[in-house]
């Protein structure tokens, strides 16, 4: 039984998407599990957009500047290299009081970019922090390390790490998080100052999130999730999600590029979501 997501913002109001909550009790997946999921989804959501914004300042052709202007970033940007060499290179990308990104989403306080060397080079890593730092309202926390892992030259890989990860929903919900996940670049290599033809597909890894009742969802790759960099959302692949009453399966669909996705219980209610 498949139900259609319907906006519905006393319940469901969580996080980056909005979504309704069936009121079918024979479904057996309660609305704030529902909301949890959603919740999830968001904290991935979030930390992708977080590192293509890092990919984008890093990647910049004017680098040397202290100061700069990225195409589809509204923020200011400052560059400084604290020990005088050209590493470690740090971007601050102050978003002030809120301003609106290409997606249209609104983005508010700041994101500390700090490159360790280049981002292409085996070895080198990426770390993100948030400060004060909204999307759409929905404050995010934590640190994202973006490590380079590569062995093999035409087929760059990294691990995506984050910690200390906290969502606060617009109700006040909060969703602490951590997680490793592996990223391989599947299109894009021979262009390497160029991000709009980039492929990236998560290979494997597990992310916890745990909500303020105590409850822990563990999210795990099940069939290998495909996020492209011109695309705001991941557009295909599977996260296996189990904790209380739920055991189920995101798929995110065939490789389109929107916001649409698919929960699948154990007993095989299934739900139509939206970001």
């Amino acid at each position: 039984m498949k139900k259609n997501a319907i906006l519905l913002t006393t319940i469901c109001a969580a996080a980056l998407l909005l979504f309704s909550c069936s009121n079918d009790s024979n479904e057996g997946t309660a609305s704030t599990d529902l909301t949890s999921i959603g919740a999830s989804i968001a904290i991935d959501t979030s930390n992708e957009m977080d590192i293509n914004t890092g990919l984008a300042v890093a990647t910049s052709t004017a680098t040397a500047k202290t100061t700069e202007t990225v195409v589809g970033i509204c923020a200011t940007i400052t560059i400084t290299t604290p020990t005088g060499g050209e590493y470690p290179k740090v971007f601050l990308i102050d978003f002030g009081s809120g301003c609106k990104d290409d997606n249209n989403l609104t983005r508010k306080g700041k994101l500390e970019v700090t490159l360790s060397g280049p981002i292409t080079t085996t070895g080198s890593k990426m770390t993100i922090k948030r400060t004060d730092y909204s999307i759409n309202n929905i404050k995010l926390e934590g640190t994202i390390e973006y490590t380079n892992t590569t062995t093999v030259a035409t087929v760059p890989e990294w691990t995506r790490k984050v910690t200390n990860g906290k969502l606060t929903d617009l109700q006040g919900g909060v969703y602490t998080n951590s997680g490793t996940y592996t990223t391989k670049q599947t299109a894009g290599v021979e262009t390497p100052y160029v991000l709009s033809d980039n492929v990236y597909e998560v290979t494997e890894g597990t992310h916890t999130v745990t909500t303020s009742t105590g409850t822990t969802l563990t999210l795990t790759v099940k069939e290998p999730l495909i996020k492209k960099y011109s695309c705001t959302f991941i557009s295909k692949g599977q996260l296996k999600i189990q904790g209380g009453i739920l055991n189920g399966v995101v798929d995110y669909g065939n490789n389109d590029c929107d916001e649409f996705y698919t929960y699948t219980h154990e007993n095989g209610a299934s739900f139509n979501l939206k970001m």
